[in-house]
């Protein structure tokens, strides 16, 4: 494997990785902090440009060895009828080389792609977890009032009584 396919390699090792720390179900007291760790190298522009650098030339490499991948199969198709053992295999292997890095090349950046979104769905519902826990407080205040309420209704009753039968009595 050449020097650029093994940093692809690299980088869909650490992709993987980083996507299982994403999909692993954390409570939300230990997903939060990670989450905000593994932003925060992201939100610097100088970053963010050498992913999109990377990107643009796996990209690259990915439409390299799919020309590749082509130009392979259409000599192995002309070489196909050839009774040569040792071409055919080199061909074969050829073409094997080729649809490894063609498959390497574009589950990466799949992957890169789904990484993103699946981040972004993370970070939302991490959001939508703190909104819920505010509302919860609130919840908890209101039914606290909703009883003061039924408290003061239940003493107004009382005095209402109270007043009615000092209203006889006069």
């Amino acid at each position: 494997m050449s020097l650029y396919y093994s940093l692809v390699f690299a980088i869909l090792v650490c992709e993987s990785a980083v996507f299982a720390l994403l999909a692993v179900p954390l409570p939300t007291a230990v997903r939060r902090p990670l989450t905000r760790a593994l932003a925060r190298p992201f939100e610097s522009p100088t970053v963010q440009m050498v992913i999109k650098v990377l990107l643009g030339f796996i990209l690259l490499l990915f439409v390299d060895t799919t020309n590749r991948l082509y130009v392979v199969n259409q000599e192995y198709e002309r070489a196909r009828h050839v009774e040569f053992a040792h071409g055919r295999r080199e061909m074969l292997s050829r073409k094997f080389l080729a649809q490894r890095n063609m498959y390497l090349t574009g589950i990466t950046l799949f992957l890169t792609f789904v990484l993103g979104q699946t981040f972004n769905l993370v970070l939302e519902l991490l959001a939508l977890k703190g909104e819920t826990e505010g509302r919860l407080g609130e919840h908890a205040t209101a039914e606290k009032l909703r009883a003061e309420i039924d408290e003061c209704e239940k003493e107004l009753a009382r005095l209402k009584a109270q007043a009615d039968a000092l209203a006889e009595d006069m």
